[in-house]
């Protein structure tokens, strides 16, 4: 019998599409995005959000264009965005056309609810003039009147319904280049809803929960959620919906695609929760520690850890190892090796200078093998 690897996930086999000039779908690798809250008519309050955003490791980003007013900054903000960025609209048509003239990469929009065929015409007609992609959005706290009347609450079946009306509106105009979203705060809804949408179709899929809460509970729920579909191989671009600053939905995301072993960004850190056996003050360490390193890229393991119970064998599988030894001599260790010892007064300090210097050496090594020439075939 063969065993499939325990870290391998299978994708779900969606179709690829492109935002801007990053693909969603196929084999691309799965996206983060955010939402930025100021208001969009203030271009530079938005800039300065994107920007965080764009620091944090954000691909796409979205903003809301509820009125002209918002629309009208687009083409400053589309410049000024260092990623695609995705207009969100509601019932406007008119808005619609003007974010995709503005330079919009993506419409976040629901054909059926904007009116008129006419109106969806002209809609599709300016995402392909202006090479717009679309995503089709289903909330279960905005469901259609006749799918409640049909249903008499919202429930998956209701929200991948909603969802294959919408695209069936725009398959209609011959308009193939968006993707899913069937959205609800509770987790199981929405779990159960992606899981319907992802056997009912082949377009890629934006997962999460929405209006999950606040950074710790919407954490929470969202890890599962997210998490419980990732891992099923369900999910092409993921957002973690938080009543946060939108940086902390970023890096919440790719913590959770970290841990599934799906994208690696910046530092994973392993570190015990402590107890009477440590050697120094782990959570103090750690906080700081993190904090540090916040402006490391470079997909790296560091583990520290308060004693030697665990803290060798941890050490074994990281790039820079941290373990907490008597009388305030700690050893530590560089590639899965014991390499030196340490006191206790600098830790902080001396781990970052190691892990800079580890981080550099990997970048150079990437890029050496990067301009190295192709084998002849």
């Amino acid at each position: 019998m063969s065993v499939r690897p325990y870290r391998d996930i299978l994708r779900r086999q969606a179709k690829q599409i492109m935002v801007g000039t990053v693909p969603v779908g196929g084999d691309a690798p799965i996206t983060v995005q955010t939402m930025t809250n100021t208001a969009t008519s203030d271009p530079g309050a938005t800039i300065d959000q994107i920007r965080r955003c764009e620091e944090a490791g954000a691909d796409i980003i979205r903003v809301s264009c509820p009125d002209e007013a918002s629309t009208a900054a687009m083409p400053e903000i589309v410049r000024a965005a260092a990623v695609p960025i995705v207009a969100d609209i509601h019932f406007h048509y008119k808005r619609a056309i003007e974010a995709a003239e503005a330079g919009a990469a993506c419409l976040r929009i629901n054909p059926g609810n904007i009116g008129s065929a006419e109106r969806v015409r002209e809609v599709v007609k300016a995402a392909k003039d202006h090479g717009c992609s679309m995503r089709i959005g289903v909330n279960a706290g905005s469901l259609e009147k006749h799918l409640l009347e049909k249903y008499g609450e919202p429930c998956p079946e209701a929200m991948v319904e909603s969802a294959l009306e919408h695209a069936r509106i725009l398959e209609d105009n011959d308009f193939t280049e968006f993707k899913i979203s069937v959205k609800a705060s509770d987790v199981f809804l929405a779990a159960a809803a992606y899981q319907g949408l992802a056997d009912a179709c082949d377009y890629p899929l934006h997962i999460g929960v929405t209006e999950a809460g606040g950074l710790r509970g919407g954490t929470i729920k969202s890890s599962i959620g997210i998490g419980s579909l990732l891992w099923a191989g369900i999910g092409d671009t993921i957002r973690v919906s938080l009543s946060a600053a939108p940086e902390e939905e970023v890096k919440v995301g790719f913590e959770l695609l970290k841990a599934l072993n799906l994208r690696h960004r910046g530092v994973n850190v392993i570190s015990c929760p402590s107890c009477a056996r440590q050697q120094f003050d782990v959570i103090k360490t750690v906080e700081v520690l993190e904090e540090r390193l916040s402006h490391i890229t470079t997909p790296m393991t560091v583990s520290v850890i308060g004693c030697v119970v665990n803290g060798p064998g941890e050490a074994r599988e990281t790039d820079i190892g941290f373990t907490g030894g008597g009388k305030g001599t700690h050893q530590v260790y560089v590639a899965g090796l014991p390499d030196h010892r340490l006191k206790d007064e600098n830790i902080v300090d001396h781990l970052v200078k190691l892990v800079e210097q580890k981080a550099a050496e990997i970048d150079s090594e990437i890029a050496a093998s990067q301009d190295q020439p192709a084998a002849a075939e």
